[in-house]
C-alpha cells in the first residue's frame, strides 16, 4: 500500500470510529434541507479588526488550497491566508470521494461544471506531473445493454463537440469491452471507452498545494481555528469624513475566528474573502441576511451520503479500467445528475471499490443553533450497511459473477447539494459576489462578474451580476454546491477565481506579468498576525 493509500484510510478510520458511537438513521420522512447561519454569530458582538491581511480564504478542502495557492503566486507582494476548522487539510468532501479525474463527459456543454473540468483535467495531470503526485490514466468503460446504445451516440457526440479540450472517445461493441475487461456481463452489447479519465492521490495532491503555500513568504495556513461571524467593515467616521474620502484602505470583512482553546475571538480585516468552506459554505451568506434589504430566502443545504464498498473475491479480478453503468434515464429531468451509479473505480494499488450510491440524509428536527446540530452529517460517516444489497444489484447489471459476501463496507462521504431529490433540472457551480458597501441593497443570489454566461440547462438562481464598480467595498466570493467534478476543477477553480480578483478586485489584466516584489507583509497589525497564524 502507497503512504498516501495509508493516509486517507487513517484518515477515514478515525472519522468512522467516531461515527459509530452516534450512527443517525435516515428520516423515514420527506428529505429535508438545512437552513441555518453560523450558529456562533449571536455570541460574539461585532469587533474592530486587530489586523488586515489582503486574501482570506475559508475552507482547507483541495478546492481552498488551490485557490490560494493560485492568489499566493500571482501576487506575490500581497498576503494571502487560508483558515480551515480542522487539524489537517482536506478532512471532509475532499478526503471522501472517488479520487477520479474526470474526462468531463456529462454535463452541459455551457455549464462551469463542463468548463472547469475540461480545463482541471489537463491542469490536473500537468501539475501532478511536475511535482510527482501518484496518479494513472487509467481509462473508463461506460457500459449498458443494448438500448444503451443511444444513450452512448449521443453522449459521444455531446463529448465531440466540447471544443479543443474534448475529451477523446470511442465507441465499442460489448464484445470488444469483454476483450478490456474479460468479466462484464455477457448482457453487455456497447461501451464508451474515455480514454482520458484517471485517478489520483488527492491526498497527496493537497499536501503538495500545503507545502507550496507554507514555503511562500506571503502565505500561511491556519488550522484548527473556525470563523464565528462576519460583517461588512464600515470605514471609521475620521476616514469618510476627511478631504480625500474613504481612500478604500478600511474596504472589506470583519472576520472573526476562534482557534481551539481559545477563549476570544480574533478579529482581521480581509480585504478580499473567499468562501470556500463545501458544505457550510451557504452558512456564511445566510449569517448577513438581516443586513440584506428586502425579505429573501436562506439558501437550503442539501446532503447526499455516497457509500462505497470494498471488493475482493472472484468476479472482479485484474481489472485496469474504471467502470461506469449507463446513468438510469427512466426518470429523465428530475436532477439528471445526481449520481452516475454505482460503479466500479480503482486505487493507485489496483484495489478495487464500488460506489457511491446515493443517500439522501436530512438534519435532526431538532434545533440546529449548535455546531454539533449542523454537523450532523458527521454521523454518517459510516456506510449504511443495509445499502449493500441494493448496491451488489446495481452492481451485478454489468458484473454478474461478483460474491455478495465479499462485498465490505469501505467509507462514506456527504457531497454538498443546492437541490434536493425532487427538483427537477441541473444544478451548476455556484459563484457569488458580495461587496461589504451597501450590503443592504444587494440580493443573496447574486452571480460573481467575469464568469461565461450562465448554463442555459443550468437552474439559475443568481440572476444578476454584480462588480465592482456598481458599489466598491470589499469583495466576498462564495463558491456553493462544489461537488463532483470539484476534485477534478479544483485547479481551475483556482485560476479561475485568480481570474475574477484581478479583473473584479484590482482591474488588472489576469494575463499581466506576475510582480516580482517578494515577502509581501501587510504592516497594520503585522504582529498581531503573527501571533494569530
Amino acid at each position: 500500500m502507497t503512504v498516501a493509500s495509508n493516509s486517507r484510510a487513517a484518515l477515514r478510520c478515525c472519522t468512522s470510529l467516531a461515527g459509530r458511537r452516534t450512527v443517525a438513521t435516515s428520516s423515514s420522512g420527506p428529505i429535508r434541507p438545512l437552513i441555518a447561519s453560523l450558529p456562533t454569530r449571536s455570541r460574539y458582538l461585532p469587533k474592530t479588526p486587530e489586523f488586515s491581511i489582503d486574501h482570506l480564504i475559508i475552507g482547507g478542502g483541495v478546492v481552498g488550497l488551490s485557490i490560494a495557492s493560485a492568489l499566493s503566486r500571482r501576487w506575490p507582494d500581497r498576503t494571502t491566508y487560508l483558515v480551515e476548522r480542522n487539524k489537517s487539510f482536506g478532512e471532509e468532501t475532499s478526503s471522501r470521494n472517488s479520487e477520479v479525474i474526470h474526462a468531463g463527459l456529462y454535463y452541459p456543454a455551457d455549464s462551469l461544471k463542463t468548463r472547469l473540468c475540461l480545463r482541471g483535467r489537463e491542469l490536473m495531470y500537468q501539475y501532478c506531473q511536475e511535482n510527482g503526485i501518484p496518479h494513472k490514466q487509467t481509462k473508463k468503460l461506460i457500459v449498458g445493454a443494448d438500448f444503451a446504445k443511444e444513450y452512448l451516440e449521443k453522449l459521444q457526440s455531446h463529448c465531440q463537440a466540447l471544443g479543443p479540450q474534448a475529451p477523446p472517445t470511442r465507441l465499442i461493441t460489448g464484445r470488444q469491452a469483454s476483450e478490456l475487461e474479460p468479466y462484464l456481463s455477457p448482457d453487455i452489447a456497447w461501451a464508451l471507452l474515455s480514454e482520458r479519465t484517471g485517478i489520483v492521490s488527492s491526498h497527496d495532491l493537497m499536501a503538495n498545494l500545503e507545502k507550496e503555500l507554507l514555503e511562500a513568504d506571503n502565505a500561511e495556513i491556519v488550522y484548527d481555528t473556525k470563523v464565528v461571524r462576519v460583517d461588512p467593515n464600515e470605514p471609521d467616521v475620521a476616514a469618510r469624513d476627511s478631504k480625500r474620502g474613504n481612500d478604500g484602505s478600511q474596504d472589506g470583512w470583519v472576520v472573526q475566528t476562534l482557534t481551539s482553546g481559545a477563549e476570544d475571538a480574533d478579529a482581521l480585516l480581509a480585504k478580499v474573502l473567499i468562501n470556500a468552506s463545501g458544505l457550510n459554505a451557504p452558512m456564511v451568506l445566510n449569517s448577513l441576511l438581516k443586513e440584506m434589504g428586502a425579505e429573501q430566502d436562506a439558501i437550503p443545504m442539501w446532503h447526499s451520503k455516497g457509500n462505497y464498498a470494498a471488493y475482493k473475491g472472484l468476479g472482479a479480478t485484474n481489472v485496469e479500467h474504471l467502470i461506469y453503468p449507463v446513468p438510469d434515464t427512466r426518470n429523465k429531468g428530475a436532477h439528471e445528475h445526481t449520481s452516475l451509479g454505482t460503479h466500479l473505480t480503482l486505487d493507485l494499488d489496483g484495489n478495487i471499490r464500488f460506489g457511491p450510491d446515493t443517500e439522501w440524509i436530512s438534519p435532526p428536527p431538532s434545533s440546529t443553533s449548535s455546531t454539533e446540530a449542523l454537523d450532523f452529517w458527521k454521523r454518517n460517516l459510516v456506510v449504511s450497511e443495509s445499502r449493500l444489497s441494493s448496491m451488489y444489484n446495481s452492481i451485478t447489471e454489468y458484473l454478474p459473477n461478483i460474491e455478495p459476501s465479499h462485498l465490505t463496507p469501505d467509507y462514506a462521504g456527504i457531497r454538498p447539494k443546492l437541490i434536493g431529490p425532487e427538483t427537477k433540472g441541473f444544478m451548476d457551480f455556484q459563484f457569488l459576489w458580495h461587496s461589504s458597501s451597501s450590503l443592504s441593497s444587494q440580493k443573496l443570489w447574486q452571480r460573481a462578474p467575469y464568469l461565461p454566461p450562465p448554463s442555459t440547462s443550468c437552474i439559475s438562481k443568481a440572476r444578476k451580476s454584480m462588480d465592482r464598480s456598481d458599489t466598491g467595498g470589499g469583495v466576498m466570493l462564495s463558491l456553493l454546491g462544489i461537488e463532483s467534478p470539484g476534485l477534478t476543477s479544483s485547479l481551475a477553480i483556482g485560476e479561475l477565481v485568480r481570474d475574477i480578483v484581478a479583473n473584479g478586485v484590482y482591474a488588472e489584466d489576469p494575463k499581466r506579468k506576475v510582480s516580482e516584489n517578494k515577502g509581501a507583509r501587510n504592516e497594520h497589525g503585522a504582529h498581531r498576525v503573527d501571533a494569530w497564524a
